[in-house]
């Protein structure tokens, strides 16, 4: 068993945000290997954020984002559960992300749930035809048409999309983060995003 000193702590500490005995507690855990603390550590915050999810969001803002040149714009609303964290730099940092995220991406709604199933049918139908002109065999279209309709999901729900600021996260692991990082629930409940002339 490793010894646990007072600088592995404190880097484990400055690189999680965590509590000092959490950090104790997770280093003799990984037998002091720092790297799988951390993910053992990131691991525990992704947890209790899941056991966060449930819990009411009525407070929270509206943030608008106005992209350079006055020819894009967007409003959000994120919620949360205490007007304290709504007030807070870390949660406005997160609603900014967000409000960059629609104006970059373009989403069409916030989660999947919210698309009707006539655009989900007429998707199918486009893609379906798409792959008969492609000449893929009939055995195989059903799988072609449910990856392009996964595909079509990361493009126009803004919680499966990549995040522009790091492409390897979705939204919905950014929004998770968030939540294990404030220690409150978080919903992206809807934006409206507007472009001059449209």
């Amino acid at each position: 068993m490793a010894e646990i000193t007072a600088k592995m702590v404190k880097e484990l500490r400055d690189k999680t945000g965590a509590g000092m005995m959490d950090c104790k507690k997770a280093l003799a855990k990984c037998d002091g290997d720092v790297d799988k603390a951390l993910k053992h550590l990131r691991e525990l915050g992704i947890a209790s954020a899941a056991k966060k999810v449930g819990r009411a969001t009525s407070e929270g803002l509206i943030f608008s984002y106005i992209h350079p040149g006055d020819k894009l714009g967007v409003m959000i609303e994120i919620n949360c559960e205490t007007d304290f964290v709504a007030r807070t730099d870390d949660f406005r940092e997160f609603a900014k992300d967000i409000a960059m995220q629609v104006a970059a991406a373009d989403p069409r709604v916030v989660s999947r749930e919210e698309l009707s199933p006539e655009i989900i049918e007429a998707e199918k139908e486009i893609y379906r035809n798409l792959a008969l002109k492609e000449g893929k065999p009939e055995k195989i279209l059903d799988k072609i048409v449910d990856g392009r309709i996964e595909k079509f999901y990361g493009e126009a729900c803004l919680m499966e999309q990549a995040f522009v600021k790091d492409t390897d996260r979705t939204i919905s692991e950014v929004v998770t983060d968030t939540i294990a990082k404030i220690g409150e629930n978080i919903q992206v409940r809807r934006f409206v995003r507007f472009r001059l002339g449209e």
